[in-house]
């Protein structure tokens, strides 16, 4: 383990906490078995409460069965009653948007850090502004008309977009 390793190399990690149970378990300190048992408590009670969860939201379902630890996606998913059906989201964004519902589409690519690379100076794409970066929004109404707006960074900070 890696606490062995910075021992083998003559490095110590110290960390400072306050709570007797703050770093149970981590990578850079020898676990004692009492550690651990607090881990495995926790991860208990963490299974509880998902236990609990599930059943509360998915009546019919063997909690018991399906709370193992396993992963199932898709099919296996929907055969095990984990899911109500399977759709692309842009189906269910549809038909949200066919009852009424506001729809936003939000993206956000940060501006690039002062000197990040040989590549800083390029602009980040179609949907950039300069090589500082966007944040876009928009509403779907119903009948697919479309609001967007968007902001955008410049140098001297931001500047605000709108388009209908």
């Amino acid at each position: 383990n890696f606490y062995d390793r910075l021992k083998k190399e003559g490095i110590e990690f110290q960390t400072v906490t306050a709570g007797k149970y703050k770093r149970t378990i981590t990578p850079t300190k020898k676990p004692t078995r009492e550690d651990i048992e607090k881990q495995k408590e926790e991860l208990e009670d963490i299974l509880a409460l998902f236990k609990k969860f599930v059943a509360t939201n998915r009546p019919g379902l063997n909690v018991d069965e399906v709370a193992t630890g396993e992963t199932w996606f898709g099919e296996d998913a929907l055969d095990r009653g984990l899911c109500d059906e399977i759709r692309a989201v842009d189906d269910v964004l549809a038909d949200y948007v066919d009852r009424g519902y506001d729809v936003y589409d939000v993206a956000y690519d940060p501006p690039p850090e002062e000197g990040a690379g040989l590549l800083a100076g390029l602009p980040l794409g179609s949907s950039s502004v300069g090589s500082y970066g966007r944040r876009r929004s928009g509403r779907i109404r119903p009948g697919g008309k479309r609001e967007d707006s968007s902001l955008a960074w410049r140098a001297g900070g931001p500047v605000r977009a709108l388009a209908r």
